[in-house]
């Protein structure tokens, strides 16, 4: 059987997914963002057990269809932004497509529509995250991190980062390193 979770956008989310499974004594087949596969149907009251442990983490069960056609969209653009590192060979629109089986007009018109933002402006968000993320980390230079998030250069990077955060990349690098206090120095 298979069940829709809203806001699984993460790795930490699948792991919430499966202690709560674990609990309920639920045998998963698959979990993947967005999805869970079950060996055996899930009655209503186990379904209602399950979601009232995953609103916990935020997360919450789908039930209606206009709601998995947006996480399955929302899985798409999570996937895109944060695994994969070689540019596609193919645009985004072609990609959600093909993943989807609809037009890409259908997918961006539907999505805007329920959400009330734009793919594109979605995926910047995300991208914007995934900067932070990245330079948090500190392993990957700007010019590595535009690279692996498709970024047509540095300057493109810096500009979106900029109009979303009010901080330039480096500016906004340079302020984690502000707030690290070395022990020597405590």
């Amino acid at each position: 059987m298979k069940i829709y979770v809203k806001n699984m956008a993460c790795e930490s989310c699948k792991l919430v997914v499966r202690d709560a499974l674990e609990e309920l004594d639920i045998a998963p087949v698959k979990i993947e963002l967005g999805e869970i596969e079950t060996k055996n149907d899930i009655s209503d009251e186990e379904k209602k057990k399950l979601n009232s442990i995953i609103k916990i983490a935020g997360l919450e069960l789908i039930e209606k269809k206009q709601g998995v056609l947006i996480e399955k969209i929302r899985k798409v653009m999570i996937d895109y932004v944060y695994n994969s590192d070689e540019k596609p060979n193919i645009t985004f629109s072609v990609l959600l497509s093909e993943e989807l089986n609809h037009s890409y007009t259908y997918l961006a018109n539907f999505f805007s529509e329920i959400e009330a933002t734009t793919i594109e402006q979605f995926i910047i968000a995300l991208k914007i995250e995934r900067i932070k993320e990245l330079i948090l980390f500190g392993e990957d230079s700007i010019s590595e991190i535009a690279h692996k998030l498709h970024y047509s250069s540095v300057a493109h990077l810096s500009a979106q980062f900029k109009k979303a955060t009010g901080l330039t990349p480096s500016h906004f690098k340079s302020l984690k390193e502000k707030r690290r206090i070395t022990i020597q120095n405590i």
